[in-house]
Order: structure tokens, then sequence, then C-alpha cells
């Protein structure tokens, strides 16, 4: 639960219809969607009446005004239902901002009622089969012709792809400029001619969100679909919305861990070997012990780092050291709560089973941990 002083009792009534939502709308369907490896898309307009659409746009759009602590107690409530793979944050806490903060008038006005409602769904396409967290080295070209941009290229791991009405598509303007030659397009899905979605990849873990590749060829994107309306500033675009989106994913970690930390201990408290319960085994207090104390540094490490977010006094290097740390001990704590369930850990049904897979994604998505240690490093 988060403890800070920016969280008010206006947010704990927001969590439980949150709560509600997940339990009513999402866990009866979770075999379902596992199997079709999407949810439907009509899961989406019934998340935007609920109001668990980008709840921090403005009201002049159709949003609630809200802020970090909406999106994080919806990261917060998905995650202890065992359910963070539905990739709301992604189109609510990723994408929307982009379009509200660096978008036209004219695009915040088309795009983000829609988004709100969950008439449109959205997907950012950034990673390609060449390169993953190198942003720079892409190959995805983008040519102005007259009135539209003419889009070429390929995308891979892209999340939401499936059921896009919209993706946000980094290219290259200008491949001669380096970083400042990267532009961000909006690309209608619905009878783009050129346009191929590709395979709906299959993954170790969270099952339920679609992956998919992207094919572009002579894809013509109208030119007032170039996001801010000028050239070049996607990197510069990606590059500020990254810390808090590795803040996102430290929130989804941390309750993560928590919650295969409680789920241990209720086990251990309850299944007996040998005469007597497992957690009268000293080997196993131990590991729940540690796990304990792991899981408590790190929520309070997190919410040190909420309160700089709000402050506006976190940095790229924040994000970067909350993200690594976060997602590693994440997935060091759920491996040995797993350990304690035996057999029964290693079922797929079982919810610290799909903890475990679904958390090896927080060590790659986002930019992989190697690459966090990078950006500390050299900031050093």
């Amino acid at each position: 639960m988060i403890s800070s002083s920016h969280y008010t009792p206006e947010h704990e009534v927001f969590r439980t219809n949150v709560r509600r939502f997940i339990e009513r709308e999402c866990l009866p369907n979770r075999k379902a969607w596992q199997e079709n490896c999407a949810p439907p898309h009509e899961l989406w307009t019934r998340a935007g009446e609920a109001g668990l659409l980008c709840p921090k746009a403005a009201p002049r759009y159709g949003g609630a005004g809200g802020d970090l602590y909406h999106c994080m107690i919806i990261i917060e409530e998905q995650t202890r239902a065992c359910f963070n793979e539905l990739a709301f944050y992604l189109h609510s806490d990723i994408i929307a901002p982009y379009i509200e903060l660096y978008g036209t008038e004219d695009q915040r006005t088309r795009y983000l009622p829609r988004m709100i409602t969950g008439e449109f769904t959205a997907a950012i396409a950034m990673t390609e089969p060449s390169g993953g967290s190198d942003l720079q080295a892409m190959r995805t070209r983008a040519v102005r012709e007259g009135g539209h941009y003419v889009l070429n290229g390929q995308k891979t791991f892209i999340s939401n792809a499936q059921t896009a009405d919209f993706i946000l598509v980094a290219a290259k303007t200008d491949p001669s400029a380096g970083a400042r030659g990267v532009s961000l397009l909006i690309l209608e899905t619905a009878d783009a001619k050129g346009f191929a979605l590709g395979r709906n990849l299959k993954k170790i873990g969270c099952k339920v969100q679609d992956t998919s590749e992207l094919f572009f060829e002579n894809v013509r994107i109208p030119a007032e679909n170039l996001l801010g309306g000028v050239e070049g500033r996607g990197f510069y675009q990606l590059m500020q919305r990254l810390p808090e989106e590795r803040l996102i994913m430290a929130m989804s970690a941390v309750v993560n861990m928590e919650a295969a930390c409680d789920e241990a201990i209720a086990y251990c408290k309850d299944r007996r070997t040998f005469g007597k319960r497992i957690i009268d085994h000293q080997s196993a207090r131990f590991t729940l012990a540690e796990a304990k104390t792991t899981t408590t540094v790190a929520r309070a490490y997190l919410e040190r780092c909420i309160d700089l977010f709000v402050e506006d006094r976190f940095d790229a290097e924040a994000g970067a050291m909350v993200k690594w740390w976060t997602t590693e001990k994440c997935c060091e704590v759920i491996d040995n709560c797993l350990q304690l369930f035996g057999g029964y850990g290693y079922m797929r049904e079982t919810p610290i089973a799909r903890r475990w897979t679904d958390a090896r994604l927080g060590r790659i998505a986002g930019g992989t941990n190697e690459i966090m240690k990078d950006l500390i490093g050299r900031a050093l």
C-alpha cells in the first residue's frame, strides 16, 4: 500500500473502484484471454467507463485530472491480483502523456478523448529486430512527400498492437542527424495500406498482453500526424518519458515481490513436512526473513522515488537506479519464494508460478538492466 504525505483518502476510494473492476471484469476471464494471448477490445471500453484509462489526462479532454498515484493504484491492484499483464499503463501512463505533452492541440482533441473512453486503444513502436535499447540505431524511415510521410521498416515486441487503433511509431526522418533525426508519427491502423500486423508472439509470461511484429511498406501517414508538428524531436520526447515509465515498472516489481512474500508466508504456515509446518523449519524461516527484509527496503526506496517524482526532483539517473534494482530483487525474491512451494510452485495455475514468469520481463522491458547500469555509470 502506498504511504506518502501526497496520498489522500480520495486515492483510496479510487483504489476500491479499481479492485472491484479487476475482480468483476478481469479475473473471471483470465483463462480465455490467456488462450487468445490478448484481451478483447471491449475490455478497453469497459475500463474507460469505469475511469481506469488515462486518469491523469486533463478535464478539458475528458480526463479526471488525476496524478501519478491514480496510475500506480491501478498497477498495484492489478499486480496484487496477479493480473499486471493487462497493459492499461502502456495506454494510459506512457502513450497518452506523449499526446498531451508533445502533441499539437488538434492531435490532443482528436486522440485523448477517445483514449479516455477506450474507443481508441494505443501502442508505441520503438524496438526493432536489429536493436532493442539502442534507439539511435533504428532503421525505420519516414520520408516527407508532399502532405504525407512515407513509412518503411519493421518493429518487434510491440505490446497492445493486436487491438491498437493507432500506433505511435518512432522513425528516422533525417538519418544523417543521429538522435536529432528521430521523429514520432501517429499511424491509425484501420485501412492503413502497406501496414501489416505480424504474428502475436508467444512469450514465457504475461500471456494476456499481446506482443507483435509490425511491418511498414510505403505506408502513407498524413503530415499532420507528426507528433508535435516538428521533425527531429522524437528522441528527446522518448528520453523525457522514460524515467516515469521506469518508476511505474519499479512499482509493479515491488508489489509483485510483496505479494509473493505474503503468499509464501501463508503457504509455509499451512503446509506441513516432516511433522511440522514449513515455517517451523529454520531454513525456510531464514528464506522468508530475507524476502521480507528485501521487500521492506524496496518499498521504502520506491516511496522515496515516488515523492521525488511528485516534487519534480526525479531524474533519468534515479529512474535507472530504481528500475534495475527493484526488478532484479523482484526476480530474486520470487524465485526464493517459489522454492518454498516445492512442486506446487512449478504449476502454472498457481499465482507464485505466474508471478515468477511475469516478473522476468521487468529486467528487460523499459531498457535492459545492463543499460540502466551503464546510464548510471556515465553520470558518476
